[in-house]
């Protein structure tokens, strides 16, 4: 197993930074704090009317057009990545960042600075465990239009592996990895952005970048460049500027040979961290950027919803003993073969009701629906919901066999996998509301196994039979 920290952290004091958003050019203080734990990452806009509060989650994110924007609650911060990545990679996992602006610093446009300031102040150890999302299955996601192609496979730490390719002489192909979460400090968070050279003519043409000073991004020209258009840039940003051997300007030297893929990974950290949760497993991306890294975390998101829901669903027993056997049953419900739908009942409470249906190959149905291909009618699955709610309802009288249950309404039902012969289904009913004049409203589902078949919401009335 890889050496990962497994309870949660924070920082032990206040982290103080202060610089320059890279587009707003707007100067910004920030201020990291701990935090509890199961708090994640929140921003709170402090410079703001109410200081409002911005969860780091992938369904606040409203722009990645130039880099990571999240909003929420009526504020934006922009540009979280770089910092995002490194609290990943120095795996802290709780902490409330105050900012006075809509944008992180940028600082040398990689996150050894945030690194180094978290570093000096320390780390403390929390109670709880840290809560790790494990990969369990691939998950896949590209885009066919941008060559993306992003998997995520089981593996029990956080390795990640990107691959860069583009149309230039002189940056073409770069691949960086890691194998463990632990190297992102020495061989990730120093790596810094980069831009090509027409790009940034483009985004300082258009005053996108109005805090650059091609001190915090690497300038790849894969052009000629004439002495026009260098004196140009010595305007714009007051500095003597010239091509240098490598193919970008001479304003800063590589920290890597491969800073640009190295810098990928970073931003694909940071945007992973928008899933809310420290992950396990092994991640491989070619020509990742900012929409496909936010793509990817809502797919990621969503596996954990839904691995969420199968954990909250009880699974019943079908061979335990019984509330209500199939004989019990017929002293409650009117219903006889072939339309008696509920076997036994295994469980039964003031509020809800648990019923099992063995679905046999031996019921005439299945001469007609369908010859060939057997599948128990979704109506017939609502019916059986709905006895099996009856019983919950006729439980509130001390004579039920003299009461009949009607239907008055069914709303929102949904058929999400089919029921077939050997099937045994579990039908739970669950009050909406206290049943007011044998008038009972109710959330039903059915399930075989671990998987939803179906799921409805009744309405139902018991009257006395009449004469009785």
């Amino acid at each position: 197993m890889l050496d990962m920290n497994v309870k949660q952290r924070t920082i032990k004091t206040d982290i103080s930074i202060s610089g320059v958003g890279l587009h707003t050019g707007r100067a910004v203080n920030l201020l990291i704090r701990p935090a509890p734990e199961n708090h994640w990452y929140k921003f709170k806009r402090v410079d703001l009317e109410g200081a409002p509060i911005v969860n780091v989650d992938v369904d606040n994110v409203t722009d990645t057009s130039r880099g990571t924007t999240i909003t929420q609650n009526g504020a934006s911060i922009s540009t979280i990545e770089h910092l995002m990545a490194a609290l990943v990679g120095l795996q802290v996992d709780n902490v409330l960042i105050e900012l006075d602006g809509p944008e992180v610093p940028i600082l040398d446009g990689s996150s050894s600075i945030f690194v180094n300031k978290i570093l000096e102040a320390g780390f403390h150890e929390q109670d709880l465990d840290r809560d790790f999302y494990e990969i369990h299955d691939n998950i896949h996601y590209n885009n066919v239009d941008n060559k993306v192609e992003i998997v995520a496979m089981p593996l029990d730490g956080y390795r990640l592996t990107c691959m860069i390719d583009f149309n230039s002489p002189v940056l073409g192909s770069q691949h960086a990895a890691i194998t463990n979460i632990t190297e992102f400090v020495k061989e990730i968070s120093s790596a810094r952005t980069f831009c090509f050279l027409h790009e940034l003519e483009m985004l300082v043409n258009n005053n996108l970048i109005k805090g650059g000073d091609l001190s915090n991004a690497i300038v790849i020209v894969d052009k000629e460049v004439d002495a026009e258009e260098l004196s140009k840039l010595k305007g714009i940003f007051n500095k003597e500027v010239e091509v240098a051997s490598e193919g970008i300007l001479n304003n800063i030297q590589l920290r890597h040979q491969n800073e640009p893929a190295r810098h990928k990974l970073l931003d694909m950290i940071g945007d992973l961290a928008l899933v809310g949760r420290p992950l396990k497993g092994h991640i491989m991306a070619a020509r990742p950027g900012h929409a496909a890294n936010v793509a990817f975390a809502k797919r990621i998101k969503l596996e954990i919803k839904k691995e969420k829901k199968r954990k909250s669903i009880k699974v019943y027993d079908p061979n335990a003993t019984p509330v209500y056997d199939t004989v019990q049953i017929m002293k409650i419900l009117p219903h006889r073969q072939p339309f008696l739908m509920v076997d036994k009942i295994l469980e039964l409470t003031e509020n809800h009701v648990v019923g099992l249906k063995n679905v046999t190959m031996n019921e005439d149905l299945f001469m007609g629906h369908f010859p060939g291909a057997p599948v128990f009618p979704g109506v017939l699955q609502i019916e059986a919901m709905a006895q099996t709610g009856g019983i919950l309802v006729l439980n509130t009288v001390p004579d039920p066999e003299n009461w009949l249950t009607l239907f008055l309404k069914i709303e929102n039902a949904r058929f999400k996998n089919p029921v077939v012969p050997g099937d045994t289904v579990i039908f739970s009913c669950e009050l909406l509301e206290p049943i007011r004049r044998g008038i009972a409203r109710m959330k039903g589902v059915g399930m075989v196994g671990d998987k939803i078949v179906s799921e409805a919401e009744l309405m139902a009335q018991i009257v006395k039979v009449k004469g009785l």
